[in-house]
């Protein structure tokens, strides 16, 4: 690692990090942390020097310290997102709390430290980042190709499961964490299953444990086994998950479910690849590739004291969201013919397809439950059904009545009937127009960048493309 002049060129042979830090001794204290990385440190003390190195080349990665002499951290921060830099950020605050690094993850920042940090917890994140923009270049140099429609047990080819797909591909050669994320029913497993599978640890052990289904007193033994006698009922030893996983992947399912003294546990675990049986004072090494997930938010189970920060940070590497199914467009039509002929083989069935009308619903309806919940009305509707087809009539009255529980009547006292030619109200706007124009000036606001505009939207980014496309074909 070397410290070097900001205005001085310099050849790209290791990845460059620019440390923007005012305090020299504490520059140097980091410099010293990293050392040993294979990087090169661009130190500067001001948001003005930064800036003037950021035009004349972008780094691989800034330590970005909030507060500046000369101006506040974020706005260096905000000039690195609008102009599409493509470099990661990560913020350096003194306050430390979770409000000011939720402000600056919606600026546009790929992670943040609060003082004071140690020197492993400097690398772990740096590595992080680094690993975060070595993805993001692969996934954006992909040459376009035809979408995939299957891709391990996934069916589908909207363009936020082509994202999900590449994303997996790029993970599983790494030994990085992954960290799931998604509603409940949207494939999380799935996606664990995907990464073992296509990377180098396919022929070892996959071991899923879903740290909601067990009792908190039984999860210690779940996770790292018990030697005989440890406690009641006790009779034999027995190998945990952990052991059994040697050699392959750890699935931690719904992770922001465990309980705080053993997430303690895991961390150590983690960090050393060490652990002992319950009643154990033996440890045990074992070679094992993490992959978590969780349905909750987990930045406000941490700020709610329930999830620990330095747990996420070993966590969450490779970030992967799951999509719900309401964004994934005609992937619901794939998913429910595929599963419709699986169910009719398995029942015996003579069922072979949907009406015109059926598909429609299905296609509209919004499934909260996502890809679980339309397998479950699948199975149902072949079981239970008859006939070669099956038909709009036959479907769950959820399905019908959440698409025609809104549709006001065709004429009310004291109004006319609806023009047939489709003329609008003068004081009613359709609210298809209202979403484009709010979602176009988000876009507008966030100088294009539409993550960031979908952050302050509510809503993920993959949703702004399918609408957006959406709108293009409709001529909008």
């Amino acid at each position: 690692m070397a410290m070097s002049d900001p205005a001085q060129m310099m050849t790209r042979s290791r990845e460059e990090v620019l440390l923007v830090e005012e305090t020299r001794p504490l520059a140097r204290v980091y410099g010293e942390y990293l050392r040993d990385e294979n990087l090169t440190v661009t130190q500067v003390e001001t948001g003005a020097a930064a800036l003037a190195v950021l035009a004349e080349r972008v780094p691989d990665a800034v330590l970005l310290e909030t507060r500046l002499p000369d101006m506040d951290g974020l706005d260096v921060l905000r000039h690195i997102t609008a102009n599409r830099l493509q470099t990661v950020v990560v913020m350096i605050t003194a306050q430390g709390t979770i409000g000011n690094a939720v402000e600056a993850m919606r600026a546009g920042a790929d992670d943040f430290l609060c003082k004071p940090f140690n020197a492993d917890r400097l690398r772990i994140t740096v590595r992080n980042a680094l690993e975060r923009r070595r993805l993001k270049q692969i996934v954006a140099t992909l040459n376009d190709t035809a979408p995939m429609e299957r891709y391990c047990r996934f069916i589908g080819r909207s363009p936020c499961m082509q994202a999900v797909y590449r994303t997996i591909e790029r993970a599983a050669t790494s030994r990085a964490t992954v960290f799931v994320t998604g509603e409940s029913g949207t494939g999380k497993e799935l996606c664990a299953e995907a990464i073992h599978q296509r990377g180098p640890r396919a022929d070892g052990p996959f071991v899923a444990l879903n740290c909601a289904a067990i009792p908190r007193d039984l999860m210690e033994s779940e996770m790292f086994g018990h030697v005989r006698g440890a406690f009641t009922g006790a009779h034999a030893k027995r190998d945990g998950a952990a052991r059994r996983a040697h050699g392959g992947t750890l699935f931690l399912d719904e992770i922001c479910e465990m309980d705080l003294g053993l997430q303690t546990k895991l961390l150590r675990f983690i960090q050393t690849e060490t652990f002992q049986k319950v009643g154990g004072h033996t440890d045990e090494t074992v070679d094992v590739r993490f992959v978590c997930a969780t349905n909750r938010n987990p930045l406000k189970e941490i700020e709610a004291g329930r999830f620990r920060e330095d747990l996420y940070y070993r966590l969450h590497v490779i970030p992967v969201t799951m999509p719900p199914l309401r964004e994934r467009g005609d992937d619901v039509l794939a998913i429910a013919r595929h599963c419709l002929a699986a169910y009719a083989e398995e029942e015996g069935k003579s069922v072979r397809g949907f009406t015109r009308e059926a598909e429609e619903r299905l296609r509209n309806y919004t499934w909260p439950g996502n890809v679980r919940q339309l397998q479950n009305v699948l199975r149902h509707l072949v079981v239970v059904g008859e006939g070669d087809e099956i038909t709009a009539e036959m479907l769950p009255h959820f399905v019908t009545e959440e698409q025609t529980a809104f549709q006001p009547p065709l004429s009310q006292p004291g109004m006319s009937e609806a023009p047939a030619n489709g003329s609008y109200h003068p004081l009613i706007r359709p609210l298809v127009d209202v979403e484009r124009e709010a979602v176009e000036r988000a876009i507008a606001a966030c100088d294009g960048n539409i993550p960031r505009a979908a952050t302050y939207l509510g809503i993920s980014p993959s949703t702004i493309y399918r609408k957006r496309s959406t709108w293009r074909q409709q001529g909008c």
